[in-house]
């Protein structure tokens, strides 16, 4: 496999979350043989069966970009207890139509960032029941709930916890190691 390219998705909806720019530091610790490119959610309208036939030009472009990329990285924030609307709405948009769905066999992980001291715990793991349900293997371990982010990031969004930054440094790793135990020709 030559150098496998990453797509980060990120599912706040605010530029300088602190979900965003936890990707954005992924990106400077991404390890060798690798690329991290972002994509943003804005721009997809809400998830209609009825459209689903003609499929809006936002999400044929998010489409595309899923199915271009090797693997996937989360990064969700917690919105009441769970994933935030924006992120499930994308997610159910590249899913269809039924027997097209960009998911089906994409190596992910998941990794999430809150002001709270759990660090978007629940919102993570109702994310890993959404992606077995589109048969995506998902690394288990390292798990990076980055809590109490405030603390965490610095004025200008630059991430400066260090173990943090080795946590992902890890769970890219792992990505990494995922994606080239799965044959190429199951990835796109």
């Amino acid at each position: 496999m030559d150098k496998i390219e990453i797509l980060g998705i990120v599912g706040s909806l605010r530029k300088d979350s602190y979900n965003h720019n936890a990707l954005k530091a992924a990106q400077k610790l991404v390890p060798d043989g690798a690329t991290l490119n972002l994509v943003e959610l804005i721009g997809i309208p809400v998830f209609n069966q009825d459209n689903e036939s003609e499929l809006p030009a936002a999400v044929i472009e998010f489409k595309r970009r899923i199915v271009a990329a090797d693997a996937i990285l989360f990064a969700t924030p917690e919105y009441n207890y769970s994933v935030p609307g924006p992120l499930k709405n994308a997610i159910d948009w590249a899913s269809r139509p039924h027997g097209e769905s960009a998911w089906q066999g994409k190596p992910a992980a998941v990794m999430g960032a809150s002001p709270g001291n759990l660090g978007s715990a629940r919102a993570q793991y109702h994310l890993r029941q959404i992606l077995v349900a589109l048969d995506m293997p998902v690394v288990n371990d390292p798990e990076v709930m980055i809590s109490n982010a405030a603390q965490k990031f610095d004025q200008d969004g630059t991430l400066t916890d260090e173990p943090t930054k080795r946590r992902i440094q890890k769970l890219l790793v792992a990505l990494l190691q995922l994606t080239k135990s799965i044959p190429a020709k199951k990835l796109k």
